[in-house]
């Protein structure tokens, strides 16, 4: 089994930047490589299109809105896991009205090597917590939650 992390200090109270993320339903809100997102199965499977028209879909295994956290597992996905189990994370940051996001997962490699499966979620992790950073960021990024 292989892990990653990424991690993130963000210039925005922990709670506005829980409201952006914390919806399992969020991610096309700033995430841009996922355009659309539809829930199913009472809210606990999100069916994710991104840029290509390809489809991932994941399940919700934890949720906790007081701790700002939540796992979810991919049930169907392009990429070359298993077992793949991914927690993303709204702490405290280091200073007056910051975050610390994390985005963690765990999987094991399928067809490829641990090295190239770790570089493909580092990567999809930091560039989705730089791209939550520019939302939350920069101006005129619309930062509110669909609605």
């Amino acid at each position: 089994m292989a892990t990653t992390a990424a991690t993130l200090d963000i210039p925005a109270p922990p709670d506005r930047v829980w409201q952006l993320i914390g919806g399992f339903d969020s991610l096309p809100d700033w995430l841009p490589y996922i355009p659309a997102s539809e829930l199913s199965d009472g809210g606990r499977v999100r069916s994710l299109r991104n840029e290509d028209g390809g489809v991932i879909v994941e399940r919700l295994e934890a949720f906790d809105d007081k701790a700002r956290t939540y796992s979810y597992s991919i049930l169907q996905a392009p990429f070359p896991v298993t077992g793949y189990l991914s927690t993303l994370t709204v702490h405290e940051g280091p200073g007056q009205d910051t975050s610390r996001v994390e985005w963690s997962g765990t999987f094991t490699p399928d067809g490829v090597s641990d090295d190239e499966a770790i570089a493909l979620f580092q990567g999809i992790y930091a560039d989705g917590l730089a791209a939550l950073n520019q939302t939350l960021t920069v101006p005129n990024r619309s930062a509110a939650p669909r609605g």
